[in-house]
């Protein structure tokens, strides 16, 4: 979404080498791999930080290559997680951030009312994503007011 909202290009960088298995350095255990997931998902990481913590701490570099699924799939399978999907969550807790800001004597920052706008434009396009995968209900509307209890 960087190339719509900044005028920037948003697109340079590098990317992953398109691998079909597991380095034999790595740990291939598909079930320890499954449980440690659980586990560090019970105690409140998301996914990102679940990912991060397999590669550095338990020599995993790609969980999907070892398990054959991804790590927000392994743990949907085992209900651990929000109501929200992970992306859209990040986004809420952004606009309230921002939200606080402005409410905190800085009512006349511009560039931060821009910034959520954006953010809040953002929202509406994911939760229209979202809504037409089933992962939402199809009332759900993005509410300002209502946004802190969804977030806490």
């Amino acid at each position: 979404m960087a190339r719509m909202y900044k005028s920037r290009r948003g697109k340079s960088g590098s990317s992953k080498p398109y691998v079909t298995e597991a380095p034999e350095w790595s740990n291939t255990d598909a079930d320890e791999v499954t449980k440690l997931i659980v586990e560090l998902g019970k105690s409140g990481h998301s996914t990102a930080e679940i990912g991060t913590i397999m590669r550095d701490q338990h020599a995993v570099p790609n969980v999907k290559l070892v398990t054959g699924k991804r790590i927000g799939a392994i743990l949907a399978e085992h209900d651990i997680g929000g109501n929200y999907p992970e992306d859209m969550m990040n986004l809420m807790r952004q606009a309230v951030r921002i939200i606080e800001h402005l409410g905190s004597g800085n009512h006349k920052d511009t560039h931060n009312k821009r910034s959520l706008e954006i953010t809040e434009a953002k929202l509406r396009k994911l939760a229209s994503y979202y809504i037409s995968e089933g992962k939402l209900p199809a009332d759900w509307r993005y509410k300002r007011d209502e946004l802190r209890l969804m977030v806490e």
